[in-house]
């Protein structure tokens, strides 16, 4: 019975401390941001998906299609395959196809890059519910980059 009565004031104390916890952080300015209205800047060192860089005076990818990329991946989720085309010294890419779900965003692809070619995106948004979705051609995305003003 007497332990029973004691329990009171410990419950009531422990409201207390409870409810000081909550008003401390109650007044506290807010650090959330209300998600789909407005975000947050996205920091210098972001890495998303790989993209292939378009060179400005062609307006083609950089890629000369020689493999390192898809060598050093540890992923195995690059497939790149090029031709020459005629009246061009180099090989051009053809084929850059990226599974962003096997992709562990390591970079060894972009550091191996002979030609500066790839790049990581700034792409942070990437939702779908789809494996497709994620099956990314980039030779195609680098094209519809290069029609861009």
């Amino acid at each position: 019975m007497k332990a029973s009565i004691l329990e009171v004031p410990r419950g009531f104390w422990s409201l207390l401390v409870g409810m000081r916890v909550t008003l401390t952080q109650f007044f506290k300015p807010v650090v959330t941001v209300p998600y789909p209205h407005q975000t947050l800047p996205i920091p210098a060192r972001f890495r998303g998906h790989i993209e292939l860089v378009v060179d400005p005076a062609t307006g083609r990818p950089r890629c000369t299609a020689c493999k390192l990329c898809e060598r050093a991946c540890p992923s195995d989720c690059i497939l790149v395959d090029g031709a020459k085309l005629e009246g061009e010294k180099k090989k051009s890419v053809t084929l850059y196809h990226l599974d962003f779900t096997k992709c562990s965003l390591c970079g060894s692809c972009v550091e191996v890059c002979a030609s500066d070619a790839l790049r990581f995106s700034r792409e942070y948004n990437l939702a779908g519910t789809r494996k497709e979705a994620y099956q990314y051609d980039l030779v195609q995305r680098a094209a519809a980059e290069g029609k861009k003003p």
